[in-house]
C-alpha cells in the first residue's frame, strides 16, 4: 500500500523557552544559578527569546531538544535525513522486522501519470513477490541447519527468519516505507530547516521538515520565529544560480505557517 509522511512530536524539553531564557540570562548576568529564574514572567521570557533570536545567539538553544516520530517515509528519504549528524536516530530494522507486503511511497510525479503509475505498481508487486519467495526459501534452508544443530522448532524458525530477512532485504527498493525516531536540539533543527524546508530540497524530506517545523512552532513559537529555509531564516538565498527564484513566495508561505501556529 502506498503511504505518505506523518510526523508526530513525541516529546520535547519541558518549558523550552524558559530554559533558553535562563541559559541566555546566565551569559549576561552575575547572578547565581538559583536566582536566574527570578523575574522570568511569560512576557519577559518572550522578549528575551526574541532578543536572543534576533542577535543569532544560538548556543543557548542547544539545551533544548525535540523528539519526533516519523513514519510513512521512504528509505530514500531516511538516507537524506540521517546525513544530519548532530542528532539521534532509531530506525525500524529490515533485518529484524519482516517486510512481507511492505508499504511503499509513490512519488507525486509518478502518481499523476497513469502510464508511469501502472509500471511502478507492477514492479513494486514483482519485488514484493520476489522478496517473500526468497525470504521463505532462505528461512527453510537456515531452519534445517538450526534443527540439525539441535535447536527446537520454535527457536530454529525464529533465528532462521532473521537470517533470511538479512539477505532478502537486498531486494527491497528505496520506495520501501520506514519509520524512524529522531531527536535534535534546537540549533540542529535551525540548520535542518534551512536546508530541508527549501524549495530545492527533495519533495519528501521537505514535507517532513515542514511538518516538524509546524510542530516546533506550536511548542515554542518565539524560539522558532525565524526558522525555515535560508531565505526566511537569513533573508537571502545561498543557492546562487541554482535558486528557485521564488524567495518572496516562500517567505510568504512561512509567514502564513507561523501565523497559523499562533492561531
Amino acid at each position: 500500500m502506498s503511504v505518505t509522511p506523518k510526523v508526530t512530536l513525541i516529546s520535547h524539553t519541558p518549558e523550552p523557552e524558559k530554559l533558553v531564557a535562563t541559559a541566555g540570562k546566565l551569559c549576561y548576568s552575575s547572578s547565581d544559578i538559583l536566582s536566574l529564574h527570578d523575574g522570568l514572567t511569560d512576557e519577559v521570557i518572550d522578549k528575551y527569546i526574541d532578543m536572543l533570536v534576533s542577535i543569532g545567539h544560538e548556543s543557548v538553544m542547544e539545551h533544548v531538544s525535540f523528539t519526533f516520530g516519523i513514519e510513512g517515509i521512504s528509505r530514500a528519504c531516511s538516507h537524506q535525513l540521517v546525513r544530519h549528524r548532530i542528532a539521534s536516530y532509531s530506525q525500524k530494522s529490515q533485518r529484524y522486522v519482516s517486510e512481507n507486503g511492505f508499504d511503499f511511497i509513490t512519488p507525486p510525479a509518478i502518481a499523476q501519470s497513469p502510464e508511469a503509475l501502472e509500471e511502478y505498481d507492477r514492479i513494486i508487486q514483482e519485488i514484493t513477490t520476489g522478496y517473500e519467495k526468497i525470504a521463505d526459501i532462505l528461512t527453510e534452508n537456515h531452519k534445517a541447519d538450526f534443527l540439525a544443530q539441535g535447536l527446537d522448532e520454535k527457536a530454529a524458525a525464529s533465528k532462521a527468519r532473521k537470517l533470511a530477512n538479512e539477505d532478502a532485504r537486498f531486494l527491497l527498493p528505496n520506495a520501501c516505507e520506514t519509520k524512524i525516531v529522531v531527536t535534535m536540539n534546537v540549533r540542529s533543527l535551525f540548520n535542518f530547516f534551512e536546508h530541508r524546508c527549501c524549495n530545492r530540497a527533495q519533495w519528501e524530506i521537505r514535507d517532513v521538515a515542514c511538518q516538524m517545523l509546524r510542530l516546533c512552532l506550536r511548542a515554542a513559537p518565539h524560539i522558532f520565529a525565524k526558522a525555515g529555509p535560508s531565505c526566511v531564516a537569513q533573508g537571502k538565498c545561498p543557492e546562487g544560480k541554482m535558486t528557485c527564484g521564488k524567495m518572496a513566495e516562500v517567505q510568504e508561505k512561512f509567514t502564513a505557517l507561523k501565523e497559523e501556529s499562533h492561531a
